[in-house]
């Protein structure tokens, strides 16, 4: 059966708009962005010009990239969002709605997706000027430099887990580019052939590793491609008109744009200043700049002042999710007893002696002082990343349960404990050793990890554990210490680079290459089959397999992470991001990324004369999020 969307059947929305909102949504003449309020019409927009204001911050930390086909980080893949459009982008509440491609048609086997491109789109240089429209082959020619192993693209193996032949090519086991799961039909026409169904293809093909690139432009740029704003083009909003590392560099608005309609901003300016996380908020006091994070040092100062105060926004936690893994597997030195630790950790008693052990509110509260129950994850997957016909994935059934339970139960860990001991007497040796490692270079991390070394000790006795707090030097931190194997007990984080739950399970499984280099609970010699396989790998395999029914393969995904989670295999913790930022952006205008919500996104964002107070704040908050439920359950019919 064919399944075709096309841009007008996604015009709809609600009407309703957002308190404290400098003006309504618009809808772009050029297709339909899924985001008119009905108040503003096309035709308004062409009668009156759209009022457009510049932004400006200031940053710390460099970006290691803008070589979109090359880096897989964060912070560098969302700056590409501002200024190269994918096939498919998503509107502000998150539904897929169409970008580069105005329609598209899966194949009854899931297996074919044939997109039909924009005409008109074009590629620009950073002074602006057109170079080339944006073509079919353009796709085509990105992805053969990104599975050349050669160019050293970190996200080619997201690629090629999906894309036919992809990985054989890669690793050369074919040679003829012509056999990679990817054509350009005509210039307007692309087809992806993929390995086998994958229901969240749609949405993965706005991650960098499916971006365009000119082939002609790659050719000429060579090894220099993507080090410069001189060396890359642009399609999107904003082009990159000044790139001065550890200086400035400037977004400015693409005037030929084809959705110009949606854009709100004129430019952005980004200030290197190596003491910004400090100078920030007086920055953004004295009206330098736009936007500011608070960081927790001075939070008590900006809550205890009404200016302050009213002048901040909650921001919107990231997916990337932070637990606590147990290592089933070892590698530290013997004279912190890594065998004994090995037949402890093997004890589900003993996992679930620290798993209610650990107060997790006392804890998170060394980097989110106030509100931490924002931050803390029952789950490892987060809210707000995937759902099933309008209800969030952690509210399945075979979830919904953690969230309303406290992990935190003492008498539940002093229980376990006593069994722990009773169970492994005389084979081995109290206290047990607790390796934990900690980054010098995360002040958060750093006293998070002397909290909980306090919290386990007292709660559950320094002659049943004893905990190892060995520091490292942030460089390199996760593979000398995480991915070596050193560790007993360590925080630990990721986040997804697909939106489906098993972005979240290749950390727990041995056949993914990010899967060996975290804590292993496949390893875990209790909970194995009579085969002798990992009773969880077995549940994620038969997730994986489920392609035909979606929300089946969620559900199966969501009972896999229950399993993980009752045998204390992990202790989920926080999502990341969050915090405090002080802003005139509205922050629920702007587009949303295929994880949701990201202020840094600037397509669809407005700028207010003043920023929200905490009253309309809230007010604004509970609009969108019933706005956002309908429009997600709009989406699934």
């Amino acid at each position: 059966m064919k399944k075709r969307m096309i841009a007008a059947a996604l015009a709809a929305v609600l009407a309703v708009s957002l308190t404290a909102c400098s003006g309504n949504e618009t809808a772009s003449s050029g297709a339909s962005s899924g985001e008119n309020t009905g108040e503003n019409t096309v035709e308004a927009v062409q009668k009156e010009e759209i009022e457009r204001k510049d932004y400006t911050v200031v940053y710390s930390a460099e970006l290691a990239h803008i070589n979109y086909l090359v880096s897989s980080l964060s912070t560098c893949t969302r700056f590409t969002e501002n200024y190269v459009d994918a096939l498919v982008d998503f509107d502000k509440y998150g539904r897929t709605i169409p970008s580069l491609a105005t329609d598209w048609e899966i194949s009854g086997d899931g297996m074919v997706y044939t997109f039909h491109l924009r005409e008109g789109v074009n590629w620009y240089t950073c002074d602006g000027e057109r170079y080339a429209p944006v073509i079919a082959q353009d796709f085509v020619d990105a992805a053969k430099w990104l599975l050349t192993k050669e160019n050293a693209s970190t996200t080619a193996n997201i690629f090629y887990s999906v894309v036919k032949n992809g990985k054989q090519y890669f690793n050369g086991e074919i040679t003829d580019f012509g056999e990679v799961g990817i054509k350009a039909l005509d210039d307007y026409t692309l087809e992806y052939t993929l390995e086998q169904p994958t229901p969240y293809f749609l949405k993965m093909t706005a991650y960098t590793c499916f971006l365009p690139a000119n082939g002609a432009f790659l050719e000429e740029c060579g090894e220099s491609f993507g080090t410069s704003a001189e060396t890359l083009l642009y399609n999107g909003a904003y082009i990159l008109t000044t790139f001065e590392p550890e200086n400035r560099r400037v977004l400015e608005m693409n005037e030929e744009y084809w959705d110009k309609d949606n854009i709100f901003i004129s430019s952005i300016t980004y200030n290197y200043n190596k003491e910004a996380k400090t100078l920030a908020p007086e920055l953004f006091l004295r009206g330098e700049i736009s936007e500011a994070d608070i960081p927790a040092e001075i939070l008590d100062e900006w809550m205890n002042s009404e200016e302050k105060k009213n002048s901040m926004i909650v921001k919107p936690a990231s997916t990337t999710s932070n637990f606590l893994g147990f290592n089933f597997e070892p590698l530290y030195e013997e004279e912190y007893g890594p065998d004994n630790w090995k037949k402890a950790v093997n004890n589900e008693d003993f996992r679930k002696s620290i798993y209610y052990g650990f107060d997790r509110t006392a804890a998170i509260l060394t980097s989110y002082p106030y509100e931490p129950e924002k931050q803390l994850l029952n789950t490892i997957t987060t809210k707000n990343f995937v759902n099933v016909d309008g209800v969030d994935y952690t509210e399945l059934d075979a979830l919904k349960e953690l969230g309303e339970t406290a992990q935190f139960d003492k008498e539940k860990a002093l229980e376990h404990k006593e069994k722990a001991l009773a169970a492994l007497n005389g084979t081995v040796e109290f206290p047990v050793t607790v390796v934990m490692p900690y980054s010098t270079g995360n002040l958060g991390l750093t006293n998070r990890v002397q909290v909980e070394k306090q919290q386990l000790e007292n709660l559950l006795g320094s002659d049943y554990i004893q905990i190892e707090l060995v520091p490292y030097p942030p460089t390199n931190y996760n593979k000398e210490a995480r991915s070596s194997g050193k560790f007993s007990l360590m925080e630990m984080g990721w986040g997804p680079d697909y939106t489906d739950p098993a972005g979240y399970a290749e950390t727990m499984t041995h056949d993914t290459s990010i899967g060996t280099k975290y804590s292993r609970p496949y390893l875990a010699e209790d909970l194995k089959d009579a085969d002798g396989n990992s009773i969880y790998e077995t549940m994620v395999e038969a997730a994986r397999n489920e392609t035909a029914d979606v929300n089946k393969r969620y559900e199966m995904f969501a009972e896999a992470e229950r399993y993980l989670i009752d045998h204390a295999l992990v202790i989920p913790f926080y999502a990341s991001g969050g915090g405090y930022r002080a802003t005139v952006l509205d922050p629920f205008s702007g587009r949303c990324t295929q994880f949701g919500r990201n202020l840094d996104k600037y397509k669809g964002a407005k700028v207010l004369d003043k920023p929200m107070t905490n009253e309309e704040y809230a007010a604004a908050e509970a609009v969108y999020m019933e706005e956002r439920a309908e429009a997600l359950k709009e989406e699934t019919k």
